[in-house]
C-alpha cells in the first residue's frame, strides 16, 4: 500500500480513518427514527385524547416510556451526527470549529438529558 497510489489512500478511508463508520451510524439512526416515529404517530392516533393527564398516564407505562426514550436518544444522536458534518464541512477557522462543536455537544447532551429525564419522571410517577 503505497502513498502514491489511489488504492492506498482509499484503503485508509481518507485522512480521518472513520468516515465510513460515521456515515453508517447516521443511516442506522435514520432507520431507527423512521421506525420509532411511526410507532409514536400510531400510538398518538390511538390515544385519542391529548390532554396532559392522558398523555402522562400513557407515558407512565413501560411499553410507552422505553420506546419514547429510545426515540429521544436516536433523534438527538442523528441530529448531532448531521450537524457535526455540517460544522466540519463549512466552518474553516479551527477555533470557531472547535467552539461550534463544543456548543453542539453541550446542546445535544443537555437537551437529550432533559428529554430523557422528563420521560423518566412521568414514567416513575413524578412531575416533569
Amino acid at each position: 500500500m503505497g502513498n502514491g497510489t489511489s488504492i492506498g489512500r482509499v484503503r485508509g478511508l481518507g485522512a480521518s480513518h472513520h468516515g465510513a463508520h460515521h456515515w453508517l451510524v447516521q443511516r442506522f439512526t435514520a432507520i431507527g427514527n423512521v421506525v420509532l416515529m411511526s410507532w409514536l404517530l400510531v400510538s398518538l392516533v390511538m390515544l385519542g385524547d391529548f390532554g396532559y393527564a392522558s398523555v402522562a398516564k400513557w407515558l407512565s407505562q413501560p411499553v410507552s416510556a422505553v420506546p419514547m426514550i429510545l426515540l429521544v436518544i436516536s433523534l438527538f444522536w442523528h441530529a448531532r451526527l448531521g450537524l457535526q458534518v455540517l460544522i466540519e464541512d463549512y466552518v474553516h477557522n479551527a477555533g470557531t470549529k472547535f467552539g461550534a462543536l463544543v456548543a453542539l455537544n453541550l446542546a445535544i447532551f443537555g437537551g437529550g438529558a432533559f428529554a430523557i429525564f422528563s420521560v423518566a419522571a412521568l414514567a416513575f410517577g413524578g412531575q416533569a
